[in-house]
């Protein structure tokens, strides 16, 4: 459970002596290579691979879904078409559509990724691509893992997924793409702490918070596939984490003005303005989000637009302690719910309500909603901080008032 650190436990030794046979049996993928070979930039199909990560990232999902399919089709020796249906699905998830259908399909695709790629591999002549397909697919399922509480098998997944990055690196100097997958692991190691930190040490390797930036930001520069994911990492990390506002904000206005078609990138640009304290720049965002519902070729879009406009402002609100005009704008947004087309705006504001409670030292109240997300048939992601917030109380200032 979270927040309860296994080490309380007098059996700790036993399961530190019980990892350390885990370490020693994991599978050491002693492939062997040439350093010739397709690379992943030799891939015909890139362009409309590209196509379709732009697609993604638009919020298209209907027609990336249908692009990757025929990447699939045609190339069903390839791991590629596999691993970006997979994002597709991953997408949705993020996008807050987190129902049971989702979570299936996007499991069975991550695996079939990992089950074609490994199969290039042991045909005896893999190109570099299939070890960066490879590595990408068993860290999102590592990811994945890491989020359902897995702490093995997830730490299991993302020890292979680096020994796959490694191999395709050595095989392609030249790939900027692999140092997206290896900056989050340096990174995210780096910052973690008491158990999790103790299984970095058995089955990954000592992070480097600063190494990870900086691979990271190559990546956001200079890779083909990963730019906008590392740049959208980016994002999280320095407005969630290292609550450095400065670099988050040229990240949200770059990725806002490119994809017009997902809100979420101007909300970010209107939290970094509200945790800077700059008013206007925050009022004038809220006042684009309202624009663009105006001109919404639809309702549900002119719906999905507003909502991200109230939802700003009662982040406004919480982080200034206004508690009650928070859950005004929440209640504004929770008074015309649409589960098919914005899940995401039924489950996170209730987490806001259960941190204006927590805010305001209700931690009854509180404690109502939280579990009322984890009941939710569709947490949309929201149920990880609710489950977060039930060990321990949201703080004045949190950074995830904002997300």
């Amino acid at each position: 459970m979270v927040g309860r650190s296994p080490f309380s436990s007098p059996h700790w030794t036993l399961l530190a002596f019980l990892l350390m046979l885990l370490v020693l049996a994991l599978p050491d993928p002693a492939w062997t290579f040439e350093k010739q070979g397709p690379s992943l930039y030799d891939d015909p199909l890139k362009q409309d691979i590209l196509l379709g990560i732009d697609l993604l990232y638009d919020m298209k999902f209907d027609e990336a879904e249908a692009l990757f399919s025929r990447i699939a089709s045609q190339r069903p020796e390839s791991p590629a078409g596999y691993f970006y249906l997979a994002m597709v699905s991953w997408s949705r998830l993020a996008s807050g559509f987190w129902s049971s259908d989702v979570l299936a399909e996007y499991a069975r695709r991550i695996d079939k990724t990992i089950e074609i790629a490994r199969k290039c591999i042991e045909s005896g002549k893999p190109g570099s691509y299939v070890y960066f397909y490879l590595g990408g697919a068993l860290g999102f399922k590592g990811r994945f893992e890491l989020m359902q509480h897995k702490w093995i098998r997830s730490f299991d997944q993302a020890y292979q997924a680096i020994q796959a990055l490694e191999k395709c690196r050595e095989m392609d100097p030249g790939n900027q793409d692999v140092l997206f997958g290896l900056g989050i692991y340096d990174y995210y190691t780096a910052r973690l702490s008491g158990f999790l930190k103790f299984l970095t040490y058995l089955l990954l390797h000592k992070g480097d918070k600063e190494e990870g930036l900086k691979k990271l930001h190559i990546a956001a520069e200079k890779a083909t596939y990963c730019n906008i994911e590392a740049k959208s990492m980016l994002v999280h990390i320095y407005l969630f984490l290292e609550e450095d506002f400065g670099k988050a904000l040229p990240l949200t206005q770059e990725l806002a003005a490119r994809y017009r078609n997902d809100p979420r990138h101007k909300f970010f640009e209107g939290v970094v303005y509200i945790r800077e304290g700059k008013d206007a720049a925050y009022r004038a965002v809220v006042e684009f989000l309202r624009r663009r519902a105006l001109a919404a070729s639809s309702g549900a879009l002119a719906a999905a637009w507003h909502k991200q406009a109230l939802y700003l402002e009662a982040c406004y609100h919480l982080f200034r302690g206004q508690c009650s005009e928070a859950r005004a704008k929440l209640e504004a947004v929770l008074s015309k719910p649409d589960p098919l087309e914005d899940p995401a705006m039924i489950a996170w504001p209730l987490l806001k309500k259960a941190m204006s409670y927590d805010l305001e030292g209700n931690r009854e109240r509180a404690v109502v909603f939280y579990n009322r997300i984890l009941d939710m048939e569709n947490g949309a992601g929201a149920q990880f901080l609710a489950e977060k917030y039930l060990h321990e109380p949201v703080q004045k200032n949190d950074p995830f008032l904002g997300y």
